[in-house]
């Protein structure tokens, strides 16, 4: 844990951020840069603590980050990779106008069984995809 608090307090600009309420850390939301050919690109991931879900707190946050990852960052494409089973996070996604774009058969194992990953995704509408 320390390790990672390291880590996020030296990030320019900051790409990892505490979910904060009422001055207590209930959660976790960041951009990951991707490289070489996916540059462009950022991974979305996110976790709130049990006791805060099915507020909306994800809904109403997920699209401060895209605009503040379009803003800062050099990227054209924002993605998250839910499993299958995570009704949830599809549902929060999808509101924040996140789309599907692949759906992965059996590419997960976890806890001894395998699951589908899903990959959603926006796109920065100030950079037009190139061709």
């Amino acid at each position: 844990g320390k390790k990672f608090i390291q880590i996020a307090r030296n990030q320019s600009p900051a790409s990892l951020f505490a979910i904060d309420m009422n001055g207590e850390a209930i959660g976790g939301i960041g951009l990951h840069a991707q490289h070489d050919i996916f540059r462009y690109n950022a991974e979305l991931g996110y976790w709130l603590a049990e006791p805060y879900w099915g507020r909306g707190i994800m809904t109403q946050i997920i699209p401060q980050v895209v605009a503040y990852g379009f803003e800062k960052f050099n990227i054209n494409r924002i993605f998250a990779r839910p499993f299958e089973t995570n009704e949830a996070s599809k549902r929060v996604l999808e509101k924040c106008g996140f789309e599907l774009e692949a759906h992965i058969k059996g590419s997960i194992f976890k806890n001894e069984s395998f699951l589908d990953e899903l990959i959603y995704s926006i796109r920065n509408p100030q950079n037009p995809p190139l061709h």
